[in-house]
């Protein structure tokens, strides 16, 4: 019987020997794609490809993905460990051919990896298809060359109640490529219930589907026809846990290998032994997701990726908790995951610490999350109605709190209190709606600017260079000639203008002939090609045209300083801080860096000062800093590392500034040696999300800028504190000392005067009915003081009401104090809120004491009446 990992490996080597490039699988995290929550599908990483607007050294890849399914449109989540197959997490291996092989070839070899002997060697006959209804050549190819008998051969039609909506015919979305696609079944027996796709018993677990080939022949318009692609492509996908649930013959996913070590693993943790606990499901699938999700950097959070990777965790822990888990256990999976994921499981055993850190962490805080959830839940049950408890709370606590819904139910039951589930499900529905709606591929691909080849890129070796113009575009729309005075997108054959990518900002500078000039206020790059983003000042632009491009070189030397400086202080945060630290982001441009990391907690003062020592030590030794182009597995072998959101061809360019110090993939603008960057200065350091800090920093001039700015500042403050800069901080701290003196001596003043006022307004107090009343305007008094003079009158009089009014510029205070003995009368809170309306402000309290604060100081006199009458009407 072949493992998961054998299966694995072996579908990868088949098409390589079909001469596919193995490709690695990619993160989690798509690359350069805002569309998609978490990489779902194999062709995720070649989608630019599919477009146009990438090119690869081949045209034949495979890949085993690593793919995530919760959250948008693709939200397994609470299905997952109640069925045989749903999963957050899942590999999906995948043959992509790019304008190379076609139907024949595809289905060809999709059956003999699945029948043949050399390989998987399934029976032939336990094997069924599918096909698109009217797509002919693939049911011929089938039922003729291959010998599938028609009986199991299904024609599936558009079956989702739309033209094309079909099981049978894939779409990217509303535009671009789509096709038919022809999926394989696999038929486990008579002895399970379920019958052949298209019947009504399809949903059965007797005929599963393993294998789905998707041939990508039109480009659908905007209203909605179909044109044939002139290079058609091929994108496969099969699910590694259900053919290696076949291959295994067992008919749940998790009955296979990998998921049975990680639930005896969870078993033995927390002492169960019933093997089928679904709980114990539920666990083992979620393992999986965190920590390939942490491992790729994702961090638990309260929005985005990070909030559904919480859900996941909390989700985890609660099954946990149901089966007796009184601590952490969670985070003690991941050693025996990484051993059970074979090869696939390297990059869990490099960052084992790390994601067991993140997890324990969020594990921790969920138990506390708990409490206050618990808290809120009390609260909610003491203000119930009809003993029901509405589903708006219950879903308050399922979202804000990650408070499942049974354990609701659980509390409610013991008060005889049932919960309104059609409430909380509409509540969960409009969730959904709002996530899928956030979820659907935008981008109209027909719109993207798409030339015929590609420009070439000279500008690591020079600034200008001679072109020819090969398109316009102005208003998004390709011309033929532009205007002076026009903004527009000049696309050349060559450039030395760098396109704005690796978080390197685009370079401007001019583009010029004889007849005119067009400036260059940013360029970006459209798949193979470079668009110069600016404004024609002068004459007139044609296609054909040929040109000088000249970059702004002063603009762009500000650019690469901050370039190379992102490098070194990579490398600097890593050697402080740890391995854990990935690069999140980053924003280079002339006058300063931005750099984003995973790290969890703020960088001590000491850190942040030993990174900057670090950094400008290796400028001062004056590197020698090296490129050099490779294949990316070398460049691995190197030891480069790879920058975030970034993606990468099979030809790399490294970036080395030593070995020892820093090596990355990089494709921006460098530095000759690390002496240029002259000095490197940190401007702030702090959190943009959870599990994610940021470093600004300036270089070069823009650094000794700084340096003379607060210079500036230091001599100016010397000057006015009479001081020389050395001992200036020994004078801000007398300053402190001295003014908290007085602070002190101020108050004990005001507390005085506020007392001897007391003792006079005692002498005014008004009597109604028998008790002392105090009503009273008061100028140039302090919220402290009229809380303590609200103290003594009550002391003072033993049994009274007090009301103080007073103004501080434009802002009303006002105070109510009543003694305890009639606070079953007159409630001080209720009071204050009926005065508060009066002057425009708001406030509450306890019934003894309450205060409140106002912006119509012109009524304060109205709001001391309306205390009186109503004093006068409750006594």
């Amino acid at each position: 019987m072949k493992t998961t990992s054998e299966i694995r490996q072996a579908f990868l080597e088949f098409f390589q020997s079909k001469g596919h490039t193995i490709v690695p699988s990619s993160s989690l995290v798509p690359e350069n794609d805002p569309t998609l929550l978490f990489t779902n599908a194999g062709m995720n990483q070649f989608k630019d490809v599919f477009l146009g607007l990438d090119k690869r050294s081949y045209n034949r890849a495979t890949s085993s993905q690593r793919c995530v399914r919760a959250g948008g449109k693709h939200n397994d989540l609470e299905n997952v460990g109640y069925t045989a197959r749903h999963h957050t997490f899942f590999e999906m291996l995948g043959n992509f051919s790019f304008g190379d092989y076609f139907k024949p070839d595809a289905i060809a070899f999709a059956w003999e990896f699945l029948t043949s002997p050399q390989w998987l060697a399934l029976p032939k006959e336990k094997l069924w298809v599918t096909v698109y209804e009217t797509d002919d050549e693939a049911y011929d190819i089938w039922n003729r060359e291959i010998g599938v008998p028609a009986e199991r051969i299904v024609r599936i039609g558009d079956n989702k109640g739309a033209p094309y909506a079909s099981d049978n015919f894939w779409q990217m979305g509303d535009t671009g490529p789509c096709g038919p696609c022809t999926e394989i079944f696999y038929d486990h027996g008579d002895h399970i219930w379920g019958g052949p796709p298209g019947s009504v018993e399809e949903d059965g677990d007797r005929f599963i589907e393993v294998w789905n080939v998707v041939f990508m022949q039109f480009n659908r318009q905007a209203d909605g026809t179909l044109k044939k692609l002139p290079k058609p492509s091929v994108d496969t996908g099969m699910g590694l846990e259900r053919i290696s649930a076949v291959l295994q013959h067992v008919n749940s996913n998790y009955e296979i290998d990998i998921f049975q070590a990680l639930i005896k693993e969870i078993a033995s943790l927390l002492n169960v032994t019933d093997l089928d606990n679904k709980s114990l499901r539920v666990i083992a699938d979620h393992i999986r997701s965190c920590a390939y999700l942490i491992a790729d950097g994702v961090m638990p959070s309260n929005e985005g990726r990070g909030y559904v990777l919480r859900r996941i965790i909390r989700r985890a822990v609660r099954h946990g908790n149901i089966l007796g888990a009184k601590s952490a256990f969670f985070y003690q999976l991941v050693p025996t995951l990484a051993k059970a994921m074979g090869q696939a499981g390297e990059i869990l055993t490099q960052k084992q610490a790390h994601i067991q850190k993140a997890l324990k962490a969020e594990e921790d805080q969920f138990a506390r999350t708990l409490e206050r959830g618990l808290a809120l839940l009390e609260d909610a049950l003491a203000k119930v109605e009809n003993k029901v408890l509405s589903g708006e709370v219950a879903f308050k606590l399922y979202d804000t709190y990650g408070f499942p819904l049974d354990l609701t139910a659980d509390v409610c039951r013991e008060r005889s209190i049932t919960i309104d589930e059609a409430g909380f499900e509409r509540e969960m529905q409009a969730q959904r709606a709002r996530a899928q709606a956030s979820s659907n591929f935008g981008t109209d691909y027909n719109n993207v600017i798409k030339v015929d080849g590609s420009t070439e890129f000279n500008g690591y070796e020079v600034t200008e260079c001679e072109a020819t113009v090969v398109a316009l575009f102005s208003n998004g729309k390709a011309v033929e000639a532009i205007q002076s005075g026009e903004n527009a997108v000049v696309v050349l054959d060559r450039t030395a203008f760098y396109g704005e990518s690796g978080g390197q900002v685009g370079d401007s500078g001019v583009i010029a002939s004889e007849i005119c000039n067009f400036e260059v206020n940013d360029t970006q790059k459209y798949g193979q090609v470079f668009g110069h983003i600016g404004q024609l000042a002068s004459g007139t632009l044609s296609v054909g045209d040929k040109v000088k491009a000249e970059v702004n070189t002063t603009r762009r030397h500000a650019i690469t300083l901050n370039h190379s400086a992102t490098h070194l202080l990579h490398s600097a945060l890593r050697q402080v801080l740890g391995d854990h630290v990935a690069q999140k982001g980053s924003l280079v441009s002339e006058n300063s860096l931005r750099f984003d990391f995973s790290q969890g907690e703020a960088i001590s003062k000491a850190d942040l000062e030993e990174i900057e020592r670090i950094i400008n030590t290796k400028i001062r030794e004056n590197i020698v800093v090296t490129t050099e182009v490779m294949d990316l597995e070398s460049a691995k072998q190197k030891g480069a590392m790879a920058l975030f959101g970034e993606k990468y061809g099979d030809r790399v360019r490294v970036v080395d500034m030593t070995a020892a110090f820093s090596v990355e993939l990089c494709g921006g603008t460098h530095v000759k040696q690390t002496g240029e960057i002259g000095l490197f200065k940190v401007v702030s350091e702090g959190a943009v999300a959870a599990g994610v800090r940021r470093i600004e920093a300036v270089t070069g001039e823009n650094a000794i800028g700084l340096l003379h700015q607060q210079q500036q500042i230091l001599n100016q403050s010397a000057e006015l504190l009479k001081a020389d800069t050395a001992s200036l901080v020994e004078k801000i701290q007398q300053l402190q000392e001295k003014s908290k003196k007085v602070e002190k001596e101020l108050q004990q003043l005001k507390d005085k005067l506020a007392a001897q006022a007391g003792g006079e307004l005692a002498k005014q107090a008004q009597q109604i009915n028998g008790v002392n009343v105090v009503v009273q305007r008061l100028e140039n008094v302090d919220a402290k003081a009229l809380r303590t003079m609200v103290d003594d009158l009550k002391n003072q009089l033993g049994s009274a009401v007090i009301v103080f009014a007073t103004q501080t510029n434009e802002k009303v205070n006002l105070i109510v104090g009543v003694t305890k003995d009639l606070t079953d009368k007159v409630n001080a809170g209720e009071l204050v809120g009926l005065m508060a309306q009066e002057v425009g402000g708001k406030g509450g309290g306890r019934a003894d004491m309450a205060m409140a604060g106002g912006s119509q100081p012109e009524n304060i006199t109205q709001a001391l009446n309306v205390a009186t009458n109503w004093i006068q009407a409750k006594l």
